[in-house]
């Protein structure tokens, strides 16, 4: 995915879930060959991801994106999710 594609991306999850004055939460995750993950949490406690090439990208992409703050999965980030029932359900079936 580009650079730019991966921005957008962003940028369409803070058009959505993104609040004035509160930042929308990226945590940068390496997933080895495949690049790096880029989990999103919205003001409203959503959860979205975007993949980029590499950890490089995936934070340039972060920092060139407005109301967007680098994070990681500490008790701030993680107490602004909100994990509804229908997730809860998918993620007790992929354990199975």
């Amino acid at each position: 995915m580009s650079d730019q594609t991966t921005q957008k991306r962003i940028a369409e999850f803070v058009k959505a879930h993104g609040k004035p004055g509160t930042a929308v939460r990226a945590v940068v995750e390496p997933i080895g060959r495949a690049g790096a993950r880029i989990v999103l949490v919205g003001a409203d406690g959503a959860m979205g991801d975007v993949m980029a090439k590499d950890v490089e990208s995936a934070t340039k992409a972060v920092e060139a994106t407005d109301n967007v703050e680098q994070a990681d999965w500490d008790r701030e980030t993680t107490a602004a999710t909100k994990i509804g029932p229908a997730h809860r359900r998918k993620m007790a079936k992929m354990q199975s």
